[in-house]
């Protein structure tokens, strides 16, 4: 508790309609629910919430500056360490900026490599969420299960790049090197085994009755305050905007796969468990058609010093937490004058305040779970 001479910034002691007194707390910075040091500020009366304010920067890191006295490739290597849950996503995000400057194709094979990576990238995150969720919800198998999987994504992708989190690969016009001959091998094998276990992730949580009574009704963001937030990726769809950068303005060539964008309409805490479950079968099916038209050739567009013209230059794409943006302010040299990053995760916790007041603590606990962030994103 927070004695009333050093309460949080915004924040006076005030009587309640039922005459008690509210009081503060702090969850974090260090809390096993926060998903990082994140500090949030809670003014209770009783057990309910009635505000909260969250505080940052407990591990900023400046990446932002540090871009601007480092050369382009090497900023490569910090977009991985923003979200390292979706590093190798955030990698194709900067590479799309620097290949809309340097006005350079990809070979058709590069292509198909970044978008099963992609995909992959995308299936370990949500596996990392339905681990984190189910934990914070006590129920410890999931969270088991969920890394177990995710461990067998990690081990094709470090066979590919030579890392398992934060993987540094693609470079403008394609990647570092290609892939090994037993890369396609393994993402078969590891869609027919995810396509199986699927099932016992769906029966773990999907139909629990202590996870529908702790997450329907909850937590409820609606569709006009997730568009007004800025919200993106399953928090947006979750909420009923079908709205997805792979379909809206696709990148890559993931106009060429056959997929859905899967939304729900009451934007609770149940709805954007749901939408994630979802999102991993459409990964699973573009994996599918991928692999089986995983074509030959070179993996890589001739390669050139990475020095951008002057301009502006921008990218978005769809990373497993939403609208991952790239901003590139290009002078002279190969030296960047300044790099711009839009996360998702900062947006997305935005609604929090709104989407807890009135809950409890463990909704808060849940509701957080289902927002997905990750906290160095939103420290740059």
């Amino acid at each position: 508790m927070i004695n009333k001479g050093n309460l949080p910034p915004g924040f006076k002691i005030e009587r309640s309609e039922s005459n008690s007194e509210e009081f503060f707390i702090n969850m974090g910075p260090q809390h096993p629910s926060t998903h990082g040091a994140l500090r949030l500020a809670l003014r209770m009366d009783g057990e309910t919430i009635v505000e909260m304010v969250p505080h940052f920067g407990y591990i900023h890191r400046g990446i932002e500056k540090q871009a601007e006295n480092m050369n382009y490739l090497q900023y490569i290597l910090l977009s991985d360490r923003q979200d390292y849950l979706t590093a190798i996503q955030n990698n194709l995000g900067v590479c799309l900026a620097y290949e809309k400057a340097l006005n350079i194709g990809v070979p058709e094979r590069a292509e198909y490599i970044r978008v099963i990576l992609q995909e992959l990238g995308r299936v370990a995150s949500h596996m990392v969420f339905f681990a984190c969720f189910g934990g914070d919800l006590g129920g410890q198998t999931c969270l088991l299960y969920g890394f177990k999987e995710r461990e067998m994504v990690h081990d094709i992708i470090e066979e590919v790049t030579g890392s398992r989190l934060t993987t540094n690969f693609f470079r403008p016009g394609g990647s570092t090197f290609d892939v090994p001959d037993t890369f396609i091998p393994r993402v078969k094998a590891f869609i027919k085994h995810m396509d199986k276990t699927m099932k016992d992730y769906e029966r773990f949580l999907s139909k629990n009755i202590i996870v529908l009574e702790r997450t329907k009704g909850i937590g409820i963001l609606s569709k006009e305050d997730a568009i007004a937030y800025g919200c993106t990726g399953p928090m947006l769809r979750g909420s009923g905007v079908k709205y997805d950068v792979r379909k809206n303005d696709p990148y890559s060539i993931y106009d060429q796969f056959d997929f859905d964008v899967p939304v729900t309409y009451n934007g609770d805490t149940y709805d954007r468990y749901t939408i994630r479950i979802a999102e991993i079968h459409e990964s699973l099916k573009i994996l599918k058609q991928a692999v089986e038209k995983f074509p030959e050739g070179p993996w890589r567009a001739k390669e050139k010093p990475v020095r951008l013209p002057a301009g502006r230059y921008y990218s978005a794409i769809e990373t497993a937490k939403g609208l991952y943006a790239t901003y590139v302010v290009a002078a002279s040299g190969d030296k960047p004058y300044r790099i711009h990053t839009r996360g998702p995760s900062f947006a997305n916790l935005a609604p929090l305040n709104k989407m807890v007041q009135g809950q409890k603590i463990s909704d808060l606990v849940a509701i957080l779970a289902t927002i997905d962030p990750v906290i160095p994103e939103i420290d740059r």
